[in-house]
């Protein structure tokens, strides 16, 4: 006989719920052999879990195709505020601006080195850095820098800046909605072994393949291990021609009398 395992995702266990739910209905009060109590367990947590899942999904698709806005506006903040420092250094290197002017973007004056901004908290980190550093240098009489002005890196920094924290939002959203769906598993877990048990000691006694169909119709799944010989309909018949074939013993011959 081959084993059974519990599903691994959501979608399958929301699957195997429906499943045996469904057999449920479709043998009827009278027929039922589940319990009441489990029926009454599984139905509304069903809901619930098909709920929760469907959110989270919902979420996550939000994520994924606003991420693909977002990640635009994260390439456009880190190619403006480098190419602004780049320029900077130019202006430095050419004498027009003395290299003291670094510290006010809290940078080394004797290194030519760009900051990292290769992940998004150092890009928020020195784009605050670099405007308030600028604005402080040309209050002090420095020269401004022109392509790009600091005007357009300050809109493409803003701009930036206003995704990332509906990025961090959006983020939250779904980690919470993840957390409450991973709190829902053992349950629905729980509530399948529960009618898996029931329904397997209750086609105990037939052959094999009728067993597993009955089972599988219950939303059971089963797998073969390697090497194991698939158990199909010809199995119960051939087992039944070998009970046909076995010798009878009569009753009559066993006495229990002393």
């Amino acid at each position: 006989m081959p084993y059974r395992r519990l599903p691994k995702t959501d979608s399958t266990r929301v699957m195997a719920l429906k499943k045996a739910l469904q057999k449920i209905d479709e043998e009827g009060f009278n027929n039922n052999f589940i319990t009441f109590g489990t029926i009454n367990q599984a139905r509304p947590f069903l809901a619930q879990f098909e709920q929760q899942l469907m959110l989270y999904q919902e979420q996550v698709e939000k994520k994924i195709n606003h991420n693909r806005e977002y990640m635009h506006y994260v390439r456009n903040a880190r190619m403006y505020l480098s190419h602004f420092l780049q320029v900077f250094n130019l202006a430095v290197i050419r004498g027009e601006i003395k290299p003291e002017a670094r510290t006010y973007f809290q940078l080394d004056p004797n290194t030519t080195t760009l900051p990292d901004l290769n992940t998004e908290e150092s890009l928020i980190l020195w784009g605050e850095r670099i405007i308030a550093g600028d604005a402080d240098r040309v209050r002090a009489g420095g020269m401004p820098i022109y392509n790009p002005t600091m005007a357009k890196v300050r809109v493409h920094y803003e701009i930036f800046k206003d995704h990332y924290s509906d990025q961090q939002l959006r983020k939250k959203i779904t980690n919470r909605n993840w957390t409450e769906l991973d709190s829902m598993r053992n349950k629905a877990d729980a509530i399948i072994l529960d009618i898996w048990n029931q329904v397997e000691e209750h086609f105990k006694d037939l052959k094999p393949f009728a067993r597993l169909t009955a089972c599988e119709s219950y939303g059971l799944i089963y797998y073969y291990r390697n090497g194991e010989e698939p158990i199909t309909a010809e199995t119960d018949e051939l087992l039944q021609r070998i009970e046909d074939a076995s010798p009878k013993l009569p009753f009559d011959d066993f006495d229990d009398k002393k």
